[in-house]
């Protein structure tokens, strides 16, 4: 179902996540204080506004309490990014989602009311990291604490066994919640302990950072 968002800023950051929500079928209102940046997302909209969100008599024009999220994408302007930010909160806005500029930047954006702080440079790094350390881990994502869900292709160590055979939960503490299989028809399923994984399943499963880990070290070294 569309919902409806803004995106506040509009440079590489915002310019994409509006592109991405609107073509996912979503209503999605673009403001930015750059005529030039405005122009260049009217395609990939539903409405792109020109006007200065840090004043807050223009900011509470724009109907933003109705929107299902507002998104911060000023985390090259920090003080501008705060200040958007407590207005929104005395908005009344559902969700906030703002872009900080660093860790301390994010704390004190939660703060004063940012529902999601996002640091796109650190996960873009730590994501590769990942890729290069781990190349068997296709996708990752981050949950609460040190908890995150992980898409896996199988190595050799796990191919032609059953999940039950595997005992991932018993020796790994981690939950198989999904498998999703490169071939045509059903494309993503729950699988029960006696499935057979194969060469073309990826395994969506969910658990600690730490045993996620190992899970990764076992399918790949042995």
């Amino acid at each position: 179902m569309a919902e409806k968002f803004a995106i506040i800023g509009l440079g590489k950051f915002g310019y994409n996540i509006t592109k991405a929500l609107f073509e996912e079928g979503h209503d999605v209102i673009a403001i930015d204080l750059n005529e030039e940046k405005v122009q260049k997302v009217r395609s990939c909209c539903s409405q792109a506004i020109t006007g200065d969100a840090t004043q807050k008599e223009i900011i509470e024009t724009f109907g933003l309490e109705e929107m299902d999220a507002v998104v911060v994408c000023m985390g090259g302007n920090p003080s501008a990014a705060t200040l958007v930010t407590l207005y929104l909160n005395e908005m009344g806005v559902k969700r906030i989602v703002v872009k900080a500029a660093d860790e301390d930047h994010g704390k004190i954006l939660k703060r004063l009311g940012a529902s999601d702080v996002v640091y796109p440079e650190h996960d873009i790094a730590i994501k590769v990291a990942r890729n290069l350390s781990h190349p068997n881990m296709l996708e990752y994502f981050p949950m609460a604490d040190d908890y995150m869900a992980a898409q896996i292709a199988p190595d050799e160590p796990f191919i032609g066994k059953s999940l039950a055979k595997l005992e991932l939960r018993t020796k790994f503490n981690i939950n198989v919640i999904g498998i999703k299989r490169e071939l045509p028809g059903k494309s993503f399923f729950v699988p029960s302990s006696e499935y057979i994984i194969k060469p073309t399943d990826t395994l969506l499963v969910v658990g600690s950072e730490e045993n996620i880990g190992k899970l990764r070290d076992v399918n790949k070294d042995k």
